[in-house]
């Protein structure tokens, strides 16, 4: 498989779990500022890696994890049923710290200006 065609497969993965997390999933784990920052998909389609950001302490996010974990099958199938591959990718759940890390850098950045 291509390239191009990995990276669309990517982003439309992507735009698709954000919209089931977002309207569709009600469990009370998952904040409502959840969102899907990457999804990596093996090159054989069989594995997706999505990358979530979560808004909140660690506790929060574990239990956000948890959250999406149990509702892995339901996402998945909704993911099959609206793209057309040969495999529908058995999804991996992973916390994506970057945001926070990014807003850390941030602030470090805005207090060594003020110091100057």
């Amino acid at each position: 498989m291509g390239v191009a065609r990995t990276v669309r497969l990517n982003e439309e993965i992507k735009r698709i779990i954000s919209g089931i997390i977002q309207n569709d999933l009600k469990d009370p784990r998952i904040p409502t500022i959840t969102s899907v920052t990457k999804v990596e998909v093996t090159k054989d389609l069989r594995y997706a890696k999505v990358y979530i950001s979560v808004l909140g302490n660690d506790e929060e996010k574990e239990k956000c994890i948890e959250g999406l974990k149990s509702a892995a099958g339901y996402i998945r199938k909704e993911v099959g049923s609206k793209i057309k591959t040969y495999y529908t990718p058995e999804i991996n759940f992973v916390i994506d710290n970057s945001i926070e890390k990014g807003i850390e850098i941030s602030k470090i950045i805005s207090e060594m200006k003020k110091e100057k």
